[in-house]
């Protein structure tokens, strides 16, 4: 019998005090796409436009409390992973979503590993990297890295767009089923990004808009993740979330000092 309630989709991410970014980012995307949104809080920073200048991570039991809570209740189609900090938040992530996985093989999760805040504030312990790709990563039905995040992942160097499939064809190895590989940091105009997966390999080309955007790594995850819950393939999740991430930009502000451009999350559905 079909499940009366409504999708509903879990971020499991950092809080950014100043609303660009991270869980913020990604309950707007949710709603913008027209699911419930569900979060657990894995790390709070104190964060502005300007930059991180504190991050608390609550005990990891607390956090297996939210996710109980989430699960318990809540028609939960697909769960977005943002910042983790640590190697202790990691496996205790990766714990609730193998049982959850058991009971719903269908469940969908995004992972963006999330390494370092648009300031250059580090947001992920290098003692958990390897957890991130060897416990987290098989996990995913789409990863999400940037240029840097995938060179720290073990994807080689990238240094033009040439690079890009060699580089999500090794992240594949990792037993991901699909990846996103985001081509922002790689210079050129139009910006390339790639989608690798089970259903073939797909370049998507924007233009090179002239702002420096906060939150966009976590948007186009939340997105495709809004997407899976939807009944959308890994394909056309990312394809429509890419579009939506563009969208977002060219309709976004700059309500801090720091010159980092919101996203705008309804305008860009709009």
């Amino acid at each position: 019998m079909p499940d009366p309630r409504p999708p509903s989709v879990l971020t499991i991410a950092g809080s950014d005090s100043g609303g660009g970014a991270g869980i913020q980012a990604d309950l707007k995307a949710f709603a913008a796409h027209g699911v419930h949104g569900l979060s657990a809080i894995a790390a709070l920073t104190a964060q502005n436009t300007r930059g991180v200048t504190a991050v608390h991570v609550p005990p990891v039991g607390f956090l297996r409390a939210q996710l109980a809570a989430c699960f318990d209740d809540f028609n939960v189609r697909a769960v977005k992973i943002g910042m983790l900090a640590n190697r202790e938040v990691i496996d205790a992530v990766v714990d609730v979503l193998m049982r959850q996985r058991d009971a719903k093989p269908d469940l969908a999760i995004v992972l963006d590993p999330v390494m370092i805040a648009t300031s250059g504030a580090k947001l992920l312990e290098d003692s958990a990297i390897d957890a991130l790709r060897t416990r987290l990563m098989p996990l995913a039905t789409v990863v999400t890295p940037n240029v840097p995040e995938a060179e720290a992942l073990g994807a080689g160097m990238i240094r033009d767009r040439d690079d890009l499939e060699g580089a999500a064809t090794t992240l594949l190895a990792t037993g991901a089923r699909a990846v996103f590989l985001k081509g922002g940091h790689v210079p050129g105009d139009p910006v390339r990004d790639l989608y690798l997966g089970p259903d073939g390999t797909t370049s998507i080309e924007h233009a090179r808009i002239d702002v420096e955007g906060h939150g966009t790594g976590c948007t186009l995850s939340s997105a495709i993740a809004a997407g899976l819950a939807l009944g959308l393939s890994p394909r056309a999740a990312c394809l429509a979330a890419s579009e939506y991430v563009h969208r977002a930009l060219l309709a976004g502000s700059t309500p801090g000092n720091g010159g980092l451009t919101v996203l705008g999350h309804f305008g860009a559905m709009r």
